[in-house]
């Protein structure tokens, strides 16, 4: 049988077994504390320098052809004539401006940075010139000089004459590639975009040379009218790409874009 003084004894070790786990817990609370805001501190106060710093993702972008292919072509026996003031300032199919002061001048097929010597029989003079421009749109006439190139070979007076040409190299800054605004669902190949509705359709013309289904849409952005100059319906990326490619190695500008329905 249990006394009182028994149960009180057993009861004062209890309480007294109790506070010695307090007591040590509130110990081992400081250590704790320490442990855990030394280890926060470390990592926080770790300096931060540009070595540690992750270096920026560089894009690898296509590099553009650069220099002068040098090759000889076959010499052709063709008319030309020139063009100048009318178009002065304006662009030509490559994108460039019109120069009627510089040694260009527009032919047919040719890639664009085509050089050609030509020759006027008539008196043997020649000059080089580089091609940056389609045309002539004129049925027999084969080469449109600059006003400047015409006048080397004293071709300016008589307005047109049988030349002889012969293609010397290229040179590559004209090779373009292909830009992308989409490249799924049905597409088309945008050449180039103006304000000026006549620029447009001298770009059509030019075009239709050598490639079907040349047309213009009408786009307004921030209020203003632009004519733009598209080629062609493509059901997927690798036709259009197939178009494309042609369109860029000859020295176009292209972008691939979604088709839009003509109204």
């Amino acid at each position: 049988m249990k006394t009182s003084a028994g149960i009180y004894f057993k009861g004062q070790r209890a309480k007294s077994e109790r506070r010695r786990v307090v007591n040590l817990a509130y110990c081992l609370l400081p250590i704790a504390f320490c442990l855990s805001s030394c280890t926060v501190a470390r990592y926080e106060t770790v300096p931060v320098t540009p070595s540690a710093t992750p270096p920026e993702k560089k894009v690898e972008k296509e590099q553009e052809p650069q220099g002068f292919e040098a090759f000889k072509g076959d010499r052709k026996r063709i008319v030309a004539s020139w063009y100048g003031p009318d178009f002065h300032g304006r662009p030509t199919s490559s994108g460039e401006l019109f120069n009627m002061y510089a040694l260009t001048c527009a032919h047919k097929e040719y890639p664009f940075g085509t050089k050609l010597k030509v020759v006027n029989p008539q008196n043997n003079k020649d000059v080089e010139c580089i091609v940056n421009d389609r045309g002539p749109f004129i049925p027999g006439r084969d080469l449109d000089l600059s006003y400047a190139a015409a006048k080397k070979i004293d071709l300016v007076g008589p307005g047109t004459g049988v030349v002889m040409v012969e293609p010397l190299g290229r040179d590559l800054r004209y090779v373009k590639y292909i830009r992308y605004g989409v490249s799924s669902g049905t597409l088309t190949i945008q050449v180039g975009s103006f304000k000026d509705e006549s620029n447009a359709k001298r770009l059509k013309t030019a075009l239709e040379l050598n490639y079907k289904n040349v047309y213009i849409i009408e786009a307004n952005v921030g209020g203003a009218k632009y004519y733009r100059v598209r080629v062609g319906k493509f059901n997927n990326k690798a036709d259009a790409q197939k178009t494309g490619n042609a369109l860029a190695s000859e020295g176009y500008n292209v972008l691939i874009t979604k088709f839009e329905q003509q109204i």
